[in-house]
C-alpha cells in the first residue's frame, strides 16, 4: 500500500491543503509533504493523528476495497441451450448486481420463454434479425439495429418471426433471467 498517496487523496478528497492539515493535525506542513511522498514514514501514532484530523482511522484507512471484475470475455459466459433459443449470461452472478445482461438468441419462427409481469424495467437491442415483442394482445416489432425500453407490468416475451436467427441484447432491472 502506497500510504503517502493515499493519504493525498484522503486531504484532497476532504478538500483540504497542507497547511489546512498542518492545523488540524498540529503537525509541520513539511513533514506532511514528506510523508505523501514517501520520504518519511508516520509513527502509528502520527498516523492516526494525521487520520483524525482527516475523519478517518486506521481500520478504515487499511481497509482494501474488494477488487470487481469489470470485464467479462467469452471465457466467463455461461450458455443456456434450450429447444429454440440460447440464453447467454454475459455477466456472472449477475442476480447479485442492479440489472442483469443477456444475449438471447431466437431460432426462426421461436419464441423465448415468458417474462412473468415484475416490477422494473427491461432493455433490449436487437443485434441480428428481426423480432416481436408480444405483450398481451399488443404486438411491437423491432429489426436489427433498433432498441425497446419498458416496464415489467405486463407479462410478455420475444418472438422471432423471420427465416433467419435473431439476436438480442437483453437487460433487466432488478434482474429476472
Amino acid at each position: 500500500m502506497d500510504i503517502g498517496k493515499k493519504l493525498k487523496e484522503l486531504r484532497l478528497q476532504n478538500d483540504l491543503t497542507l497547511n489546512d492539515l498542518a492545523s488540524r493535525s498540529e503537525l509541520s506542513k513539511g513533514f506532511l509533504s514528506q510523508v505523501e511522498r514517501n520520504l518519511t514514514t508516520p509513527s502509528i501514532a502520527t498516523l492516526e493523528d494525521i487520520l483524525e484530523a482527516l475523519g478517518s482511522n486506521l481500520s478504515d484507512f487499511f481497509h482494501e476495497e474488494e477488487e470487481h471484475q469489470i470485464v467479462f470475455g467469452q471465457q466467463d459466459f455461461f450458455v443456456d441451450e434450450q429447444e429454440g433459443f440460447q440464453i447467454e449470461w454475459i455477466v456472472p452472478n449477475a442476480q447479485k448486481n442492479q440489472m442483469e445482461p443477456i444475449i438471447l438468441t431466437l431460432a426462426p419462427h421461436q419464441k423465448s420463454r415468458e417474462v412473468s409481469a415484475f416490477q422494473g424495467e427491461e432493455f433490449g437491442y436487437v443485434l441480428k434479425g428481426s423480432i416481436t415483442i408480444v405483450r398481451g394482445k399488443k404486438k411491437y416489432k423491432v429489426k436489427a439495429k433498433e432498441t425497446f425500453y419498458m416496464d415489467g407490468s405486463r407479462s410478455h416475451y420475444l418472438y422471432n418471426h423471420g427465416s433467419g436467427e435473431a439476436k438480442v441484447l437483453w437487460i433487466t432491472n432488478p434482474p429476472m433471467f
